[in-house]
């Protein structure tokens, strides 16, 4: 607690036992905290000085998100700072965080995002074509690696040849190797003792993705086609901020990085977890199998939102209040590390009738309350990647089921599992392709 102020309820275990849980079984303990302490606890993650308080109430969060002052806790610069880099839009704040909110934000909406749908199409298409017939795989992989390669190709703008190659290859690597839950054990124990930096390891793997992506924005600075250029790193370079300055190589390097760590594994584990749904359930398979071949998108839509309902990929989306927080009947002093529990929030019976049964019909019924749908976070700092997530799972979802023949390895549901900051299936969600349709012709594209 702050001194003399107290902040809810909290476990009785230590912080490495609720470190642990956190790392390990996440959604079962906040369940078993919501059972025991109510909407509204505090959590001790190892590592942090203070604890930080979760909510689930649609106001206090509303409450929380309108207030413009409220800082980022410090957890998000320890653990993404070392690969991001300090001049992601992820970490900076207050006017400098607008400012490149500002110019990062129009590509990814409006006719220029759907300008990269050829580039969505051509990397399913000839993920699809890789897959092995009636061979067990995991799907998670190959969501990986359609949005990896979009990232590649919309985002860094690099051409094909050794350059993709290399960059396909290691960004891969040092992804996976930041991304289990004992690098993240490992790094907040670290810290907290004040040991040596715990990605020290992959130091060599980050530079030579380094000397790759600079290698890069110097070829793109060279381009005499650079303002026809539909990549988002051409977009960034040209763009000029109020004074009319423009981004330094440094800092294309971070946002880089971060449009790949925010789209990349975001993206590749919402469709993970929403195969996963569509494959355990039968009917809304069928009916979303339907609609696409009808070409609607209506149930579509309702599908990814009641899949990111049901399976938010990210638990939390954190304040530190720099003024006090009265709402409710629940009071926080200026100070207090806050967050939205966000799966919580999604799963409130009060919110949403059967909160744990998968029915995207309930997203064609009504539009859910603003602040009690939240995978994406919310106010100022609202991912600025959720459209175009959300239009690259519509293309990616059409193309396999309307070309694939696709069950469940393993009937049972994913567990919950960590990757990086993502809540990831543990297992990869094993399917099987029992048929596979040849791509319509305006797909067939050499990739």
């Amino acid at each position: 607690m702050l001194v003399g102020v107290p902040l809810p309820p909290e476990p009785r275990s230590s912080a490495l036992m609720q470190t642990l849980r956190w790392t390990i079984r996440p959604l079962p303990f906040m369940q078993d905290c919501r059972r025991e302490y109510g909407e509204n606890f505090s959590l001790r993650f190892l590592g942090f000085e203070r604890p930080m308080v979760l909510i689930s109430d649609p106001v206090a969060i509303k409450a929380l998100y309108m207030e413009r002052s409220h800082g980022l806790p410090p957890g998000r610069n320890l653990i993404l700072e070392p690969i991001l880099g300090s001049r992601s839009v992820l970490l900076l704040e207050g006017k400098e965080h607008l400012a490149r909110r500002k110019l990062m934000l129009p590509p990814f909406h409006g006719e220029r995002m759907r300008s990269y749908e050829a580039t969505v199409e051509q990397a399913i298409t000839a993920e699809i074509d890789s897959w092995p017939l009636d061979r067990e795989f995991r799907i998670h992989t190959g969501m990986q690696a359609v949005t990896l390669e979009v990232i590649l190709r919309a985002v860094f703008g690099v051409s094909a040849g050794p350059r993709l190659d290399r960059l396909r290859q290691m960004l891969s690597t040092v992804l996976s190797e930041t991304s289990s839950p004992r690098a993240q054990l490992i790094g907040l124990a670290t810290r907290r003792f004040r040991g040596g930096n715990a990605l020290a390891r992959f130091d060599k793997q980050l530079k030579a993705v380094d000397e790759l992506l600079y290698a890069e924005i110097a070829e793109h600075r060279r381009k005499p086609d650079l303002p026809e250029r539909e990549d988002i790193l051409s977009v960034l370079m040209l763009s000029e901020f109020e004074d009319g300055s423009t981004m330094d190589d440094t800092e294309l390097r971070d946002q880089l990085m971060t449009l790949l760590l925010a789209g990349h594994e975001t993206t590749a584990t919402a469709l993970a977890w929403t195969f996963d749904l569509l494959l355990r359930h039968p009917a809304a398979l069928s009916r979303l199998r339907d609609s696409l071949e009808a070409g609607e998108e209506d149930y579509l839509r309702a599908t990814i939102s009641e899949s990111l309902r049901l399976r938010p990929v990210l638990p939390l989306a954190g304040r530190r209040l720099a003024t006090e927080l009265s709402v409710d009947g629940l009071t926080l002093p200026a100070g207090t590390d806050v967050s939205p529990a966000i799966w919580l929030t999604h799963t409130r019976e009060d919110l949403y009738p059967e909160p744990f049964a998968f029915r995207p019909e309930r997203f064609l019924e009504d539009s859910p309350d603003t602040y009690g749908w939240i995978p994406y976070g919310g106010g100022i700092r609202r991912c600025l990647g959720a459209s175009f997530a959300e239009f690259e799972m519509r293309i990616v979802l059409r193309e396999v089921l309307t070309r694939c023949d696709l069950h469940k390895a393993d009937p049972r549901p994913e567990q919950t599992g960590r990757r990086n900051i993502t809540l990831s299936p543990k297992d990869g969600t094993p399917v099987i392709v029992t048929a596979r349709r040849p791509a319509r012709e305006r797909d067939i594209v050499a990739v």
